[in-house]
């Protein structure tokens, strides 16, 4: 498929990717990665992104799905003197083969039951229908089973905390952007294009997984004290807000996913950005207690965060505010009263722990200060997604 929804996720996954192959410049020369291979896999991954984004076929879905699968479980191990990465890109290995699994039996299943594996075509066998048959529904579940995953929703989440804590940094800031929007984007379409006539049936599905995300994404991270960590969670949440709007199933609902995700993307980059930054003479740090008193030996910096922290936590005027009240909005009109309800529920205690980060640079105590000045990419970087955050009540 090629139409403007393909065309605006490819550009943000065009953008994730350059921004995180930049991010990871410096960072390779320093811990002696810096080998050919990594851009490579970088790039591959990226193509089968795009090939997500673009599928109209189950088993184009699931070629994209692998092709950039494959490439990551590489990456996130890319480390190998790392004991930490290691185990990180075997735990996503090992639970990765699983989900595919499950996402393999769910296509084989609706293949049977309609008789295609094209998107069109199994419309066309839905129009008829007002339920879908038992068979049917199984073969719709693992298939969500399959994309849950991907996009680490709960509960198929337990391998993103580990995988963000042990890879390094510029591998996680990929993670978080890249491939949760290309697999947004493919769980949007596999479910809204093909199966629209019956979306009563899957509806309830995805009404679940979003709320257990948010929850477990305001609660979870509140204890963490790792950085990664926390944005790990953080980004388990937000899956959860993004698929309010899918679970709307309208228009509107999508084009509330879609401000979200570009919203989300400025975000999580820019935040990553500055965790980059990080740096001591006895390597990277990630404790958030690391940040203490960081507005007085860098206040811009701190001021960068702050902006991000204050738009993951939906504080308007900051585009995080926005994205939020689109996907509230497409679930109020589509009468899912309660689930926008939890969800500024979720919202108000997430605001915690973003809080808490603002709370730690700009009153603790100052401890050691981050050695060297910021490089003109991570400048450059941090520059544009604040700026991004920051004018987009105006547009």
């Amino acid at each position: 498929m090629a139409d403007s929804f393909t065309a605006f996720i490819k550009a943000m996954v065009l953008i994730a990717s350059a921004a995180g192959m930049i991010m990871s410049m410096g960072y390779i020369r320093d811990e002696g990665m810096a080998r050919f291979e990594y851009p490579v896999l970088f790039v591959l991954a990226t193509l089968g992104m795009m090939m997500m984004v673009s599928a109209n076929d189950l088993m184009a879905l699931y070629m994209g799905i692998e092709l950039q699968s494959l490439a990551l479980y590489v990456i996130a191990a890319f480390q190998r003197d790392s004991l930490r990465s290691t185990e990180a890109g075997l735990k996503y290995f090992v639970l990765g083969a699983l989900s595919s699994g499950m996402l393999l039996y769910g296509c084989s299943l609706i293949y049977g039951f309609t008789g295609s594996t094209s998107f069109d075509a199994i419309a066309a066998a839905m129009e008829t229908k007002e339920h879908a048959g038992i068979g049917l529904i199984v073969g719709i579940v693992f298939l969500c089973a399959g994309l849950a995953f991907k996009v680490s929703a709960v509960p198929f989440h337990m391998w993103t905390p580990d995988v963000y804590e042990g890879a390094p940094t510029p591998v996680t800031a990929f993670f978080a952007v890249a491939p949760k929007i290309a697999a947004l984007a493919l769980f949007m379409r596999a479910l809204i294009v093909p199966f629209l006539a019956i979306s009563a049936d899957w509806q309830q599905i995805i009404i679940v997984i979003s709320i257990a995300s948010m929850l477990l994404g305001a609660f979870a991270a509140i204890w963490q004290d790792n950085i990664k960590r926390l944005m790990a969670y953080s980004s388990i949440g937000h899956v959860g807000f993004a698929l309010i709007g899918l679970a709307a199933g309208s228009a509107e609902g999508v084009r509330g996913v879609l401000v979200y995700l570009a919203i989300y993307l400025a975000m999580n980059v820019g935040t990553f950005a500055c965790i980059l930054c990080m740096r001591r003479k006895t390597g990277m740090v990630e404790g958030i207690s690391d940040l203490a008193g960081l507005s007085k030996s860098n206040p811009l910096m701190a001021l960068a965060l702050a902006i991000f922290m204050f738009s993951m936590a939906g504080i308007p005027p900051l585009g995080g505010f926005f994205g939020k009240f689109y996907v509230f909005i497409a679930a109020v009109n589509a009468e899912l009263y309660t689930l926008a309800v939890i969800g500024v529920l979720a919202s108000v205690v997430g605001a915690f722990y973003y809080l808490r980060i603002i709370k730690v640079m700009y009153f603790d105590e100052p401890g050691e200060a981050f050695e060297g000045p910021m490089s003109v990419e991570m400048r450059a970087i941090i520059g544009l997604c604040g700026g991004f955050v920051g004018v987009f009540a105006f547009y």
